[in-house]
């Protein structure tokens, strides 16, 4: 097991909590709460240690096309692939983006 931190600049912050998928299906968690630092910060626990730069680039590909919003991320993982987590980023996204 491994605990990976990141941190990128961000737009508003939002006013709703959100969580998404099951780690113990093999899918991963995502729990995604407003930060008011004005910042994303992400809190990585994964099954998979070494992958470090993986997740790193593809947060950095994220938020490059978007400017995401000022959150606080847990991310609690079981080997899921990239697109699996992309998926739930996005769907935790829209649940707190929603007025």
């Amino acid at each position: 097991m491994e605990t990976l931190n990141f941190e990128f600049s961000a737009g508003s912050t939002p006013t709703k909590k959100a969580l998404v998928g099951c780690v113990g299906s093999g899918d991963l968690e995502v729990l995604m709460q407003p930060n008011s630092t004005g910042k994303i910060s992400i809190q990585v626990v994964t099954s998979v240690d070494g992958s470090s730069k993986r997740w790193g680039n593809l947060f950095a590909r994220m938020f490059a096309e978007q400017k995401p919003l000022a959150v606080h991320i847990d991310i609690h993982d079981f080997g899921a692939t990239p697109g699996v987590v992309r998926l739930r980023l996005e769907q935790a996204f829209e649940e707190v983006s929603r007025g």
